[in-house]
């Protein structure tokens, strides 16, 4: 690490190294050279004048790079594709004539940026999975514990913990199926020339299409992906868009999920994990903030501000191309990619080791239960001979007056006392109490917890491989 210069921080302190080493130089160039090795070979095998020695030559130096060669090289002539062409026909002497016949600069860049793409959605999957896996465990745990639950961020009916995990790992999985499907979708670019025309290939094959398009079939077996069956001289740039929907989509979901546990950690429920000489804060020693599920949400929001940048950049793609996308891409999809992984980095190792606070869930659940059973004890109180309407107008006094207490007053609720004391009701306090065990109000959530992770999860996650996520800070 140079301290004399500036630093992304996502290098430095948040991405993988995996995703890192995917966005390196030496993984970018090292396939820039793969595929000229490949086109070559192509080309040699549908006959036109390249050896077999020169292809040998071209695969023996795929990784030996000579950055100060390229360095020097492009300084000379300002344009990074001809200096590395440059580099490889020094490593490579005997195939210098024929690497890149018949290519244009994207024939590289952008075939390695698809192949760069299909990599680093499948480091973003396995980890998406292992977050699933975690959560599915934990959602299994807890599928029967009832908590509060909260709409309008306001006491509502109770669910239980573990069917509120559901709904983070519902929204994971429809990105997983976004993921999966643009995953299933890429296109390479293939050998297109300078306009996307094929005339440079035309010309090469003297005129014989059906050797232009087996061109193409060769680069696509050996790349393993299907070509775009039109372009102009870049694949589509709406591509990168739809690829950073997926991004978006994970880093929204993420979002979400860590403003959650901000929440249930505020409220004391939920925390997530806290080292054991972790330092919460610089001046309050007593603190334990929730900073990884707010570098959570902070790195999702750099994430969706990113993807705004592709769907900008194909939206102004003049005809056959313009080169105002270079600059712009070779920044937002490294970051993007980083920020998002770096994001689940995060979601693993919070996942992980979720900490729930049963007796803090149980005292806020009994709280306000009174409050959200006062329906069913109605009912009770109906069936031993009350009058339903005189009830109801007792229940809404008794509970203005509780609540009033709470808040003014800071005392306990004490509305189950009230109305037990209340004759008209005919209920004693032990048989409200009875009408308030909480599981009479969590509904189907243990059963709908079983059945999504049955269904929908664990087909995905079974036999997946647990995935653990180092942080750096």
């Amino acid at each position: 690490m140079a301290n004399d210069r500036y630093e992304s921080a996502l290098s430095g302190r948040y991405a993988s190294r995996e995703m890192l080493s995917l966005f390196s130089n030496d993984s970018r160039y090292g396939l820039w050279r793969r595929l000229w090795a490949a086109l070559a070979e192509a080309e040699m095998e549908l006959g036109l004048p390249v050896t077999q020695a020169q292809v040998d030559e071209l695969y023996q130096h795929l990784d030996d790079i000579d950055y100060d060669a390229v360095a020097a090289k492009e300084k000379e002539i300002r344009h990074d594709v001809m200096a590395h062409v440059y580099a490889y026909g020094l490593a490579a002497p005997s195939a210098k004539g024929i690497i890149h016949l018949g290519a244009t600069s994207c024939y590289v860049t952008d075939n390695a940026d698809v192949l760069i793409l299909q990599k680093g959605l499948r480091i973003l999957r396995e980890k998406l999975v292992g977050v699933l896996k975690n959560l599915a465990r934990f959602a299994e745990k807890y599928k029967s514990l009832p908590c509060l639950g909260y709409t309008h961020l306001q006491p509502a009916q109770p669910v239980t913990v573990g069917k509120r995990a559901t709904l983070w790992m519902q929204d994971l999985l429809m990105d997983l199926n976004d993921l999966d499907y643009v995953l299933s979708t890429l296109k390479l670019l293939g050998s297109r020339g300078t306009t996307g025309t094929q005339a440079s290939f035309l010309a090469l094959f003297d005129g014989d299409h059906e050797k232009v398009d087996a061109l193409d079939e060769k680069i696509s077996r050996k790349f393993g992906l299907p070509v775009f069956p039109v372009s102009g001289q870049t694949y589509p740039r709406k591509l990168d868009a739809r690829v950073f929907a997926v991004l978006n989509g994970i880093a929204v979901s993420c979002n979400r999920f860590g403003n959650d546990m901000r929440l249930l950690q505020h409220m004391r429920e939920m925390e997530e994990p806290f080292e054991k000489n972790q330092v919460g804060s610089s001046a309050m020693a007593y603190k334990r903030n929730p900073m990884r599920c707010e570098r959570i949400c902070s790195l999702s929001r750099f994430v969706t501000a990113q993807s705004l940048n592709p769907s900008m950049t194909a939206s102004v793609q003049w005809l056959e191309r313009t080169l105002d996308d270079s600059a712009n891409r070779r920044l937002a999809i490294s970051e993007g990619f980083l920020a998002a992984d770096a994001v689940l980095c995060l979601m693993l190792n919070v996942t992980d080791g979720m900490v729930v606070y049963e007796k803090i869930i149980e005292r806020r659940l009994k709280e306000f239960l009174p409050f959200l059973a006062t329906e069913n004890i109605l009912m009770e109180a109906v069936k031993r001979g009350g009058d339903r309407q005189m009830l109801h107008e007792k229940i809404r006094r008794h509970s203005m007056e509780a609540s009033r207490l709470m808040k003014e007053e800071g005392l306990d609720c004490d509305l189950a006392s009230r109305l037990a004391a209340d004759p008209d009701f005919g209920m004693t306090l032990e048989q409200i109490y009875a009408v308030l065990d909480p599981s009479l109000y969590i509904g189907r959530c243990p059963e709908q917890v079983d059945a999504f992770l049955q269904k929908e999860i664990y087909p995905i996650v079974q036999n997946a491989e647990s995935v653990h996520a180092e942080i750096n800070v």
